[in-house]
């Protein structure tokens, strides 16, 4: 059996630092939707990832890649790992707070684990994945709610669409571990992002027109800003680190820890309240999280599972 991949200090440290930005993305798309439709919002946010990308690849001087397959690469995992999973979680903002959008979103660690057990060798899911992925699933599915499935409106298509855009994290973090290892981590966050942009830059265009950069107000930039140079590009590069050192299914861990941190932004600043199935919900989701991780799991001796 191959070596399996491990999460080391400093990879732990790099999901940190990305579940504090990425948790404060939610609050901000939420700022932002307050003054334009989420098509502009998603472009927005890409297309200033990916100038900020690209100049930091060019001042530092990396080659560009070449090979015509590279840059195919970053147009189907820009839809795939950027475009798809951003338009899911800010059209599903417009119906649900931005805590439940957090907690919702922690399913991507759920997901993650499964999609790379069936992709590579050293990231299988054992016994113990398994359970963790199990008990993560409970947890979803008592955030969401009975009532919300069987009474299906808005709110419970803004729920679902957060659960879309963890697949397509899960999916996209595999493909980045697959077809873009081997090119720096700058260039391929760079590449990725403004893949995505070439997807939604035109939608947003066509939908919308040109932005009306003036009406905005100072929160509105500032948010726009966050999401942009921080919880964009900062964080891929970090996320591209991760991926290369602890996996794809291990990076996906990040949003667990993105949750909490929106939950309280949502709370402090926009004085949000979520249900008390929803803190259920996201408990059974951290054990789900913390079984799938292993440590716990080793320090009460369970080595049948471990």
């Amino acid at each position: 059996m191959a070596p399996q991949k491990v999460i080391s200090l400093t990879a732990w440290i790099g999901l940190g630092l990305m579940g504090l930005f990425w948790g404060g993305s939610f609050l901000s798309i939420e700022l932002m939707l307050r003054q334009m439709p989420f098509e502009t919002l998603v472009a927005l946010r890409i297309s200033g990832g990916a100038v900020a990308l690209w100049a930091y690849v060019l001042i530092r001087g990396y080659d560009i890649p070449r090979a015509p397959r590279i840059w195919i690469a970053f147009l189907l995992i820009g839809f795939i790992n950027v475009a798809m999973p951003f338009g899911l979680i800010t059209w599903g903002q417009q119906y649900i707070t931005s805590g439940l959008a957090g907690i919702l979103n922690a399913s991507t660690a759920l997901f993650g684990p499964i999609v790379a057990t069936l992709v590579f060798a050293d990231e299988r899911l054992g016994p113990r994945k398994a359970i963790g992925v199990l008990f993560g699933f409970f947890g979803v599915a008592t955030v969401i709610g009975l009532n919300a499935i069987l009474s299906f409106d808005l709110t419970s298509a803004g729920q679902l669409a957060l659960l879309g855009a963890g697949i397509c994290y899960a999916i996209g973090a595999s493909s980045v571990r697959v077809h873009l290892t081997g090119i720096p981590l700058e260039v391929s966050a760079a590449g990725m992002i403004g893949g995505g942009a070439v997807w939604m830059v035109p939608v947003a265009l066509y939908m919308h027109g040109v932005p009306e950069f003036a009406s905005f107000n100072s929160i509105t930039l500032g948010a726009w800003a966050y999401v942009s140079l921080i919880s964009t590009g900062l964080a891929y590069l970090i996320l591209f680190y991760v991926i290369k050192s602890a996996g794809s299914g291990n990076a996906t861990l990040v949003t667990l820890l993105a949750a909490p941190v929106s939950v309280i932004l949502g709370a402090v600043v926009l004085e949000e309240t979520l249900h008390f199935e929803a803190y259920i919900g996201f408990a059974l989701i951290a054990l789900g999280l913390l079984i799938i991780d292993g440590r716990l799991i080793r320090r009460l001796g369970l080595k049948n599972l471990a």
